[in-house]
């Protein structure tokens, strides 16, 4: 992997008049490798208007399955460059899920603290190239008024790809993207993104329910399978009734994200989807985007493990699944190989003296244990699941809101059951039950200095006289473990509750930026932007209330307790 990004943005996000041949060639390499130039793409924008592009299928399946593959951004045509930066780098480590056994840039990295400009930089860039840039286009050949219901579905993506790029920066331009003529755009404050993401949910939910209650069952794409990455195969009602779940899921996430900030908010846009009768309910309604093997497209997790060795398990999750003896743990994870490694070993995040070689003989993603391995080549990307769903009524149900459809501890245990269902692990009922397992300590076999105390005493079994705060680590926990591998959402909601109690890294090479204990909050603003849009950028610092650095918190990820 290339990690010594060099991009010139100018104007990506102004108007998004690309060239439609540009726009194809980057759909048909993902727009992501680490070392794409994108001037091409900012320059030459003639001889294409609006009239030109008719929401017809080729452009359809051009610019909605680019924008579905950027949530989690995986190439074709060469190796998931972008998603090891945008996500596997960043997320799933500070999640506590995963952790690299390479010491990158000569061991100064952002696995330990030392935020590589360039590695900074992707998830911005792969927001605004390969998600809002197509998703313009598509509102420029009219698409909400020739097919509403797939704008719907469009209208979900972008809030579900927004959503994460805001909770990695803060503040992010988002408003006038797009509709402004100037090479310098404002940032909105993460409070006035999140606004208007509740407002197109809203939208989105509009025009879904109408074709799910059939008033307004419009003419549909002809190509409506092949465009539609995440539910394809389903009768058409039954699709955008699932379209329509998803919307209201992540309005219950993005609810409960904002829930320390603003709870009157929080539980206003919660109780809207705990009352709608559609939320996820089993795992068929699950959001996962399927890979395309013959277009060039795989599953970049397990690209970086089997391809790459550049990811291995965390030791935060080496704790919990072991500690818990969690059956889903063969499902999840392989075991560890060579002498002196056994059994399920993860790699402390800012793991001290890394040698490739020997580390990468740690516990990886299941991709080679087994008949089965979990992870393959064409296994789909996951987004969204029922399980976390569950989760997230519990924990409204534990603030007493209304709609949650049971008590915290009903929705607890379905979550754990349908977690387990959702890998085809058994034994859910006894894990359930189980009042005596915890999180174990961390020892490292081949450096004592990487060693961890156990980092939380708390069990499995749903104790109905315990204190709100145990009981939330409980419900945080278990949707922890039943969100892997998703690292993004993972990061975000340890921020946000503290939950589940994940290891420290092991060597901060911050230099004071980042306190150990706290951990990382956030990721600075691209370096680019520094380039080119100064201005903006020093404002957008006023609008984080804190310094450009990983120390700064979030508007929602507020210093105060979760009751």
């Amino acid at each position: 992997m290339t990690y010594n990004m060099k991009i010139t943005f100018n104007t990506i996000y102004t108007r998004y008049k690309l060239p439609l041949a540009a726009l194809a060639i980057g759909a048909t390499l993902g727009l992501t490798s680490c070392t794409k130039n994108f001037e091409d793409f900012n320059t030459n924008n003639t001889g294409v208007t609006p009239e030109d592009l008719l929401p017809n299928a080729e452009n359809l399946k051009l610019y909605f399955t680019t924008a579905q593959r950027a949530v989690l951004n995986f190439s074709g045509g060469g190796g998931p460059n972008s998603y090891q930066l945008q996500q596997n780098l960043m997320g799933d480590v500070y999640g506590g899920y995963l952790m690299s056994a390479t010491p990158f840039n000569s061991g100064q990295n952002n696995t330990n603290y030392a935020l590589v400009n360039g590695w900074n930089t992707e998830p911005f860039k792969v927001l605004y190239l390969s998600v809002l840039g197509p998703i313009k286009r598509l509102e420029e050949t009219n698409l909400k008024e020739t097919y509403p219901a797939v704008w719907g579905s469009v209208l979900a993506i972008k809030v579900l790809a927004t959503s994460r790029v805001t909770d990695i920066y803060g503040p992010i331009p988002y408003s006038i993207v797009g509709n402004n003529t100037t090479t310098s755009i404002p940032y909105d404050s993460q409070e006035e993104v999140y606004n208007q993401l509740f407002t197109e949910l809203d939208e989105a939910q509009s025009l879904l329910e109408a074709y799910v209650n059939g008033t307004n069952r419009e003419e549909l794409p002809p190509n409506l399978d092949e465009i539609d990455l995440i539910y394809s195969g389903n009768e058409n009602t039954v699709r955008f009734t699932k379209w329509l779940k998803l919307v209201h899921s992540l309005r219950l996430r993005l609810a409960m994200r904002i829930v320390k900030v603003n709870p009157s908010l929080a539980q206003q846009q919660a109780e809207k989807s705990l009352s709608s009768g559609y939320l996820f309910e089993s795992n068929t309604d699950n959001a996962k985007v399927r890979i395309d093997e013959e277009a060039g497209f795989l599953n970049p997790l397990e690209f970086i493990s089997n391809n790459w060795s550049d990811i291995n398990v965390n030791a935060s999750l080496e704790s919990y699944l072991v500690g818990y003896q969690d059956p889903r743990t063969a499902k999840y994870i392989d075991r560890a190989s060579g002498s002196g490694v056994e059994g399920y070993k993860g790699i402390r995040t800012g793991a001290i003296a890394l040698v490739k070689e020997t580390y990468a003989r740690y516990s990886t993603i299941n991709f080679k244990d087994g008949a089965t391995p979990s992870f393959t080549p064409t296994t789909p990307m996951m987004l969204m699941t029922a399980a976390e769903v569950y989760f997230l009524r519990a924990e409204a149900a534990l603030r007493g809101w209304a709609g949650n459809g049971g008590t915290a501890k009903s929705l607890y245990e379905t979550g754990i059951q349908t977690s387990f269902e959702q890998w085809g692990a058994t034994g859910a009922a006894a894990y359930i039950a189980n009042s005596s397992n915890m999180p174990s300590a961390y020892v490292d076999p081949l450096n004592s200095r990487n060693n961890a105390a156990q980092p939380s005493t708390i069990t499995i079994q749903w104790n109905e006289g315990s204190a709100q705060e145990e009981k939330l680590e409980r419900i945080i926990t278990q949707k922890w473990l039943a969100m892997f591998p998703e690292g993004q959402e993972a990061w975000s909601e340890f921020r946000r509750t503290g939950y589940p109690k994940l290891f420290p890294v092991a060597q901060n090479n911050s230099g004071g930026l980042i306190d150990t204990q706290v951990q990382i909050r956030r990721i600075p603003f691209s370096q680019n932007e520094y380039n080119t849009n100064a201005a903006e950028v020093q404002k957008a610092i006023g609008l984080l209330g804190g310094s450009d650095n990983g120390g700064t918190r979030l508007w929602w990820d507020v210093n105060r307790a979760n009751f």
